[in-house]
């Protein structure tokens, strides 16, 4: 081939094509960059709000404010200076319905009775069912065919709630318009009536000076101070003054009840912003995972322990932490002083404290001691030596069940749940847990020893540090840090990254792991020093309406999407949430896209913006207020 010099027309061709490529490159890259920071810079400002904001006006709380922002305003929360949603409390919002969500058929409004609706514990439905071991008191939720489609309306005159910690000892009586326990248990100091308020001065049936002088009673029997200590449950709570006072002690309490004749015991619990759930001890489980709690307590419960073979004791073992105490106050606990009061013999009350003390024996458990009102036992660290016992003790046998922290609609079992094995005594049976608050970001013994599959201390550590992230990013646009939220809701919880992003402020976070997840991750999430529960949100959850502040949920929706009809996921969040309460929901913009659409026929506001790696990430954020209506009062009914 002849050579080709630099002179040559093909040479020269060759070229100017290069040349034209290089400058094609690089007019396509400056254009990408330009688009990507164009992009970036339009999600640091939130949107602005759609449609007529005048539908929504302020009234008798911040009529200053009101004014001077202008009609139809709403300060931002948001980075920048767009407008954006209302995350603040104003107690009090009249919705204009009329141009809301046009074309769109908005959800109809419950009438006043349904205010306390709980449906999987509607007393009319439980009644149905068996009263041998309280299995009328039991979760029973709907079917189909009665299942309702309307918003719970939260009672005329509605207040928000008093911020924490003032909401431990004060409560709104319209919030919750029951004066019954007030009379009920007047000598007993549950709760008492001033003005338009509720006071709770912190007593119970067995503390009469009061849930802290309690604990400091049994702080002197147990260190409740060195935090060894961190998660407790209890048993038949009342308004859960026991769990309000231990938070100063830096331990929290899954504080349980049913409804029952003790009206809305669980809903003051949580409107005074203490951790408690509706449940009771009946045929089925705890919905809990085994090796849960560092403590366990009931002050007269009335919990028969030592029936049916030990049948509830053994769930408490079950749920119990290798080394974890039970605590018993009331009957028939010091019988020999409380017998007359208690109007029993001391044959009887004998009898019933030396049959507790048996079936305790028979679970391994150690007595540590006895001292006036109070009887504290300590499960083992592990079975070394229980073996040998259960020569002795035949009953209650060592459980067969391969999968001890199965709990949902699992029926109880009259059987020691069998520990981790260990290699010599001193060994904690599953792993022993840092102190708190060390313990919230170690690797929990269950992923750190393999035993959650496709978990390990490498992924733990990222979602700590994706959700340190996240939390920056919501704390741009919601009041996170100003004390506007108490009770939060992790809806799908994961290894529980978002509540150990949270423990710096003055929120506690009920955890729930969806049973219909692919792994179950709630046992780590105790043993990081949280609280929570299985859950399956194709049903109602076990609390009253209007009892969280904040809802997260994480991919959830992506979950159920092909299970159940997301509308009732959405409803049911509605009835939890409460007037003015903020819900974040996470998933892809086709899912948010339905979410959002159903929202909005349910009095909500709601943005859906983008990811906090930016606008090219297909997963997106919804945040939604839920805004504030309530019933008619029955006069302006007629």
């Amino acid at each position: 081939m002849p050579k080709e010099y630099p002179a040559s027309p093909k040479a020269q061709q060759l070229q100017e094509s290069k040349k034209q490529r290089l400058t094609y490159i690089l007019v396509v890259s400056a254009l990408c960059i330009a688009f990507y920071v164009l992009g970036a810079w339009q999600n640091t400002t939130l949107p602005k709000p759609v449609g007529n904001s005048a539908d929504i006006t302020r009234v008798g709380c911040d009529p200053t404010a009101a004014q001077s922002s202008g009609s139809g305003s709403v300060p931002s929360f948001g980075p920048g200076s767009g407008e954006a949603l209302d995350f603040d409390a104003h107690h009090r919002l009249t919705i204009n319905d009329t141009d809301a969500g046009a074309g769109l058929q908005q959800f109809p409004a419950c009438p006043l009775n349904f205010s306390e609706y709980t449906p999987c514990e509607d007393r009319t439905r439980g009644r149905r069912f068996d009263r041998a071991m309280l299995v009328y008191r039991e979760r029973h939720c709907p079917g189909k065919d009665e299942q309702i489609r309307c918003l719970i309306p939260a009672p005329p005159g509605y207040m928000t709630p008093f911020k924490w910690p003032k909401s431990r000892d004060y409560a709104y009586f319209n919030n919750i318009p029951h004066k019954e326990l007030s009379i009920e248990k007047a000598v007993q100091n549950w709760i008492q009536v001033e003005g338009d308020k509720f006071r709770f001065p912190g007593g119970g049936t067995m503390f009469p000076r009061g849930a802290d002088a309690y604990i400091d009673d049994i702080n002197k029997l147990i260190s409740l101070s060195d935090g060894t200590i961190r998660t407790a449950v209890d048993t038949g709570c009342g308004v859960a003054s026991w769990g309000a006072y231990l938070l100063k002690r830096n331990i929290i309490a899954m504080s349980f009840a049913p409804r029952d004749t003790h009206e809305a015991q669980v809903q003051f619990a949580l409107e005074r912003g203490v951790p408690a759930i509706i449940g009771v001890m009946g045929k089925h489980r705890l919905p809990y995972p085994s090796r849960a709690f560092d403590m366990a307590h009931c002050s007269r419960c009335l919990i028969p322990w030592y029936e049916h073979d030990g049948l509830y004791l053994a769930e408490v073992d079950r749920i119990l932490r290798p080394g974890g105490y039970w605590i018993l106050s009331g009957p028939p606990i010091n019988w020999k002083t409380y017998y007359k009061g208690w109007e029993r013999t001391k044959d009887d009350l004998k009898q019933e404290q030396d049959k507790i003390e048996d079936v305790a024996r028979s679970l391994c458990w150690k007595k540590v001691v006895e001292k006036r009102d109070l009887a504290i036992w300590q499960k083992p660290k592990n079975h070394l030596e229980c073996a040998n016992i259960k020569k002795t003790y035949k009953t209650p046998h060592i459980c067969k069940s391969d999968n001890p922290d199965a709990a949902w609609y699992r029926q109880m079992e009259a059987c020691v749940t069998p520990l981790p094995e260990v290699s010599n005594q001193g060994e904690v049976a599953g792993g022993a847990v840092e102190k708190w608050p060390d313990r919230a970001f170690k690797v929990p013994p269950r992923i750190r020893r393999g035993m959650i599959p496709g978990l390990d201390a490498k992924k733990f550590d990222e979602d700590n540090k994706l959700w340190e992230k996240r939390v920056a990013y919501y704390k741009r646009i919601i009041p996170i840090a100003e004390n506007r939220y108490r009770n939060v809701m992790d809806m799908n919880a994961n290894m529980g990254g978002f509540a150990a992003s949270l423990v710096k402020y003055p929120v506690w976070v009920m955890n729930v792991v969806p049973v219909n997840s692919d792994r179950d991750t709630l046992g780590a999430i105790y043993e990081r020093g949280f609280i929570g529960t299985y859950q399956d949100w194709c049903e109602a959850f076990s609390t009253y309406p209007r009892t969280y502040d904040l809802l997260h949920a994480d991919n959830l929706f992506s979950i159920y999407q092909d299970r159940c009809d997301i509308t009732d996921i959405l409803l049911e969040m509605d009835r939890i949430l409460r007037p003015e309460g903020t819900a974040i929901i996470r998933d892809t913009v086709d899912v948010l896209t339905k979410v959002q659409a159903i929202t909005k026929r349910m009095r909500w506001e709601s943005r859906i913006l983008d990811h906090e790696d930016g606008p090219f990430n297909p997963e997106k954020v919804l945040m939604a207020v839920k805004t504030y209506w309530t019933a008619k009062a029955p006069e302006e009914q007629n």
